[in-house]
């Protein structure tokens, strides 16, 4: 699984924490590598969480209104510049 694209680190969990992991990986017919691609999930899955928790903090005095008005203006600006790009193509 090593490669100029992986970093290999050393990470520690409860015993009961391991097993209960390998136990399921093992239920779902885990194979070689799969423990470290559960790891980067929940990884990646965590940093996402951890994001938009952290937007949601900072809109929260926000209305909903006031949120879709920005997010339908970002969207129109994006489709804009889209259609611009696709114009400019041959």
């Amino acid at each position: 699984m090593a490669s100029e694209a992986t970093t290999c680190l050393a990470v520690t969990v409860s015993r009961e924490t391991d097993l209960a992991l390998r136990a399921y990986l093992g239920a779902q017919g885990g194979r070689k590598g799969d423990l470290s691609k559960f790891i980067e999930d929940a990884v990646r899955w965590r940093m996402f969480d951890q994001a938009v928790q952290g937007v949601k903090a900072r809109n929260a005095a926000v209305s909903a209104e006031d949120l879709q008005a920005v997010i339908d203006e970002a969207c129109t600006a994006v489709r804009s510049e889209m259609r611009a790009s696709a114009a400019k193509k041959p």
